[in-house]
């Protein structure tokens, strides 16, 4: 039997994601922040100083696409990238005392945000909802 259009999990978890981005976006706007820069700035106010490979592993994003974000976010007086002495073809992102201080507006409306989304939902459900995306990624890296 054919599946209709609204009955696919990807379309389902698209129109999820929609919703979702969408609300992030509007919120980190007043900042001068994207949503993809936020997942950056919110590793780097858990641990100042990550390279960029580092902060790449973390949100399985290319190198490319990392060194281009942490540019932008240079040019917004959020970070500075530093040579690592270990290794001076590495780069290290450290927070300016903008960005620290944007850390006190924007960890607050993350916390609501999460609040908001897993309203009603139990922390069974919430580890259940998590071992289904593990497992729906890990079905596709498998047929790859």
């Amino acid at each position: 039997m054919k599946l209709s259009f609204q009955d696919y999990i990807s379309i389902k978890i698209h129109k999820t994601d929609l919703v979702l981005s969408g609300y992030v976006k509007a919120k980190l706007e007043p900042y001068n922040l994207a949503p993809e820069q936020n997942l950056i700035m919110m590793l780097l106010w858990e641990q100042d100083g990550l390279t960029q490979y580092q902060l790449g592993e973390k949100l399985d994003k290319d190198k490319t696409n990392i060194a281009r974000m942490a540019a932008n976010l240079e040019k917004k007086g959020f970070v500075e990238r530093r040579h690592c002495p270990e290794d001076r073809r590495s780069m290290r992102l450290y927070l300016t005392s903008l960005g620290q201080e944007l850390g006190g507006k924007i960890i607050p409306i993350t916390e609501e945000f999460n609040d908001i989304v897993c309203k009603g939902i139990s922390k069974e459900e919430l580890l259940q909802v998590e071992r289904l995306l593990l497992k729906m990624k890990t079905n596709i890296e498998n047929s790859t």
